[in-house]
């Protein structure tokens, strides 16, 4: 039995819900997620369950005595703070941010204005809302931007409803696909270098950088499928980056988590500029993958902890944004 184990009994969670599925657009993804999690908790000892908002009300958590919820779900209604506000106000911990860090790290826009207040690197944008999606106002934003750059949903993840723009021509259709996710539309400027992504365990002084992870997709197409579906993408952990530059990564990610008020667990995704290794800040994922393709069991493994016992260590650290104003603690 490793030390972890004998400090973290599984049996000591109660009864616990595994939230996965819902209804967002990445809802195949978090069935992987849960069906991972749910698997995994019970090789722990826990009363794990899983349970489905897309097919039972959250208030029949309560009424089936679940002491604990384990958040797999991924996107809309499950990742910006609709369940987690509920689960608050049913007085249940759950894992991962609270109510507002979940929310606004949802939103890649209300994101990037929290971190360039805070100092931190993010690439330059265009916020087009609703009423500013006119042929003219899309033919403007690559004269302010630059070409390539890259067009999205703010509010989805699994980079869904994303386009990488390279020419003029290209920019309309990539307005109108990130438009049918998303009323509003996230132009941003490509950063030419290395993808990496770098997962953040605990909250508040206590928080600890996991090892970053160096993702090379083919010809730097690191979409929904290859995510998910293929093996053709080339993960390197430990990255094998100069130490100062992985240190200075887990640096900013640990300030973008702290600044979005994160806790319990998340990834961050950076690019690093090829021509100066500066890393910039992409998002913060509150509700990280739990697949088989996933990041951040795979950076946890490097740092010698199993997948098992992530589930374990995130699970106990469930509670409740405001656990003295008439919540249930956890047990």
């Amino acid at each position: 039995m490793t030390a972890l184990e004998t400090k973290l009994d599984g049996r000591s969670m109660g009864k616990v819900a595994v939230l996965m599925g819902g209804t967002s657009a990445e809802r195949e993804v978090s069935l992987m997620s849960g069906t991972g999690v749910l698997q995994a908790l019970r090789t722990r000892g826990v009363d794990a369950h899983a349970f489905d908002p897309a097919h039972h009300d959250l208030s029949d958590l309560r009424r089936d005595g679940y002491q604990r919820c384990f958040i797999a779900l991924h996107g809309r209604h499950g990742e910006d703070g609709t369940v987690q506000g509920a689960l608050e106000l049913l007085g249940i911990p759950y894992t991962g941010s609270g109510v507002m860090a979940s929310s606004v790290a949802m939103d890649k826009v209300m994101t990037k204005r929290l971190w360039i207040a805070e100092g931190l690197p993010t690439p330059r944008h265009v916020w087009l809302a609703p009423d500013r999606q006119s042929p003219g106002d899309v033919r403007a934003v690559p004269a302010e931007l630059g070409l390539p750059l890259i067009v999205k949903p703010p509010r989805e993840g699994s980079s869904i409803g994303v386009t990488k723009v390279r020419g003029q021509s290209e920019m309309q259709d990539a307005v109108t696909l990130s438009a049918r996710y998303d009323a509003d539309v996230l132009c941003e400027e490509f950063i030419d270098g290395e993808e990496v992504t770098c997962a953040v365990l605990g909250a508040g002084p206590g928080a600890r950088a996991l090892p970053v992870v160096r993702i090379n997709a083919p010809d730097g197409a690191y979409d929904y499928q290859h995510k998910y579906f293929t093996d053709d993408v080339k993960y390197q952990c430990p990255s094998g980056l100069p130490a100062a530059e992985e240190a200075e990564i887990q640096r900013i990610v640990l300030a973008a988590y702290r600044s979005l008020g994160c806790r319990g667990w998340g990834r961050a995704d950076l690019m690093i500029r090829a021509s100066d290794r500066k890393p910039f800040l992409l998002e913060m994922n509150t509700s990280p993958g739990m697949t088989g393709h996933s990041l951040v069991p795979m950076s946890a493994r490097a740092a010698g902890i199993s997948y098992e016992d992530l589930c374990l260590m995130v699970l106990a650290s469930a509670t409740l944004d405001t656990p003295a104003a008439g919540g249930r603690a956890a047990p």
